[in-house]
């Protein structure tokens, strides 16, 4: 049976696979999905620490500078966003990025998960019923940190800014989530949780009273978790009321909403962007993402691969230069310091060179030189610098007979020779062409699985990115 190509091994791939660049037809053109008018949400989604927020940023950049009014969201806890475009903090408020060149504008905020329920609460009650929802204990456990609340607000504030109609794109970056897509869930289990069934379960005890309201309230408990599990006994039930009298007209504004939500990821102007590094797990998340997307009849433009590395000698084989490095650490083996044969052939022991064998007391014999002679120290001529120096020796050994003269450091010892530097080198190289070829292979399976799929690959920066340069470094890497 034929092996599948997307499965060989590493030992059955050639030398030159390594340097083999991405099939431009597969090649994902991030200018013309920018400059497009149609555009006009682009969500970057995937897997933890794979670059999300960087690729967002340079992503809103690149098309504020190319003449778009631009918004990026970011859900990223570090703040780094901030930092890297000069802006002192981030918050529920769009700011304006200053330094952006070109013709278009860009506008960079963070979300405020509990701001932007606050904000619901005070746009859809009045002025009494909102304080009171504002200041119930099961509100403020609800819109703190109950499971799904942010990426729930996240697509609320989505919703949001789209029908200000201010910018005409919006770049999001998605929640840091346990799983990748629990955004597209969020919006669907919070809209269900505030108008379903649960809710109602929670205020049965309140109706039926007595004993018996108790035992119905044990029973609800036990369906619940995280935020809501900290709430027990009577208060909770007093909570739970006062919350649901005062939001009863709300709940079917969230279901409302949810849905409208859902519906604008599916419309024909969003763009979704899986971001991904090249690495076994990182794409395997994004394989899923990508079905699920599809699944959903979600708009996928491509692929996001970050990170990857490259070589400028990509046509020395990782198995060349480890043969070379093995050549330059074994010839000692043959090299003239371990012989014979290159002592006597060489040129300061030829016989016309040997004062010993041309030695007028004693013509033509090879006897060893007398011990007198042999003790003698030759008379070496020395510059007035080392004159100087010796003086300076004598003169500290005399001062000190206990303590030796210090002799002169030898300026080579305990360097490497240059063939140990190459062969570390030539080593190095062969880890880099190694992890090349696991990252080819590695982006081979991918797209073998999903050819419909463009790709944009990124190669991997020396440092982070910490301004505006480094993001248009990401920006022009991202475009090709």
């Amino acid at each position: 049976m034929t092996p599948d190509p997307a499965r060989t091994s590493d030992t059955a791939r050639t030398p030159d696979d390594a340097a083999r660049p991405l099939d431009s037809a597969r090649a994902l053109d991030v200018d013309a999905l920018l400059d497009d008018p149609k555009t006009r949400i682009v969500v970057c989604c995937g897997s933890g620490g794979v670059g999300k927020t960087t690729t967002a940023a340079a992503l809103g950049l690149r098309a504020a500078e190319r003449g778009r009014k631009v918004v990026v969201l970011t859900i990223d806890p570090a703040r780094r966003l901030a930092q890297s475009m000069g802006i002192d903090q981030l918050d529920n408020v769009p700011r304006q990025v200053k330094d952006v060149t070109g013709d278009g504008e860009l506008h960079a905020m963070m979300l405020d998960m509990k701001r932007t329920f606050d904000e619901i609460v005070e746009a859809h009650a009045d002025k009494e019923r909102a304080a009171a929802i504002l200041g119930n204990p099961f509100y403020q456990s609800l819109s703190a940190g109950f499971a799904g609340t942010q990426e729930y607000m996240a697509m609320e504030k989505l919703g949001q800014l789209r029908s200000r109609d201010e910018w005409d794109l919006i770049v999001v970056d998605t929640p840091p989530s346990r799983s990748a897509l629990d955004f597209l869930d969020a919006p669907k289990r919070l809209g269900s949780f505030l108008d379903g069934k649960l809710i109602r379960l929670l205020m049965a005890p309140a109706k039926v009273g007595g004993r018996a309201g108790m035992k119905f309230l044990n029973v609800g408990m036990s369906m619940m978790t995280g935020a809501l599990g900290k709430l027990l006994g009577g208060q909770l039930l007093r909570d739970v009321q006062t919350f649901v009298a005062a939001m009863d007209t709300m709940f079917g504004g969230f279901r409302t909403r949810a849905d409208a939500t859902y519906r604008l990821l599916q419309a024909p102007g969003t763009a979704f962007l899986v971001v991904a590094s090249p690495e076994r797990d990182a794409l395997r998340e994004a394989a899923y993402f990508v079905e699920r997307l599809a699944a959903d009849d979600m708009p996928l433009a491509g692929l996001v691969l970050n990170r990857v590395h490259g070589s400028g000698a990509a046509q020395l084989s990782a198995e060349r230069a480890l043969a070379a490095a093995e050549n330059l650490e074994e010839s000692r083996i043959v090299d003239q310091e371990g012989g014979k044969i290159g002592v006597r052939n060489a040129p300061d022991n030829a016989a016309d060179a040997d004062p010993v064998r041309n030695s007028p007391t004693d013509p033509g014999t090879s006897e060893a030189p007398r011990a007198s002679e042999a003790s003698q120290t030759p008379k070496v001529s020395r510059t007035p610098e080392a004159s100087q120096t010796s003086e300076a020796h004598d003169a500290h050994a005399s001062d000190d007979p206990g303590v030796p003269a210090p002799s002169d450091p030898d300026p080579s010892a305990g360097r490497p020779s240059v063939e140990q530097l190459t062969a570390g080198l030539l080593r190095l190289h062969a880890e880099r062409m190694r992890l090349l070829a696991r990252e080819q292979h590695t982006r081979d399976r991918f797209t073998a699985r999903h050819p419909e799929v463009a790709v944009a690959e990124v190669a991997a920066l020396p440092g982070d990115v910490h301004d505006l340069a480094g993001l248009r470094t990401i920006g022009e890497r991202l475009a090709g």
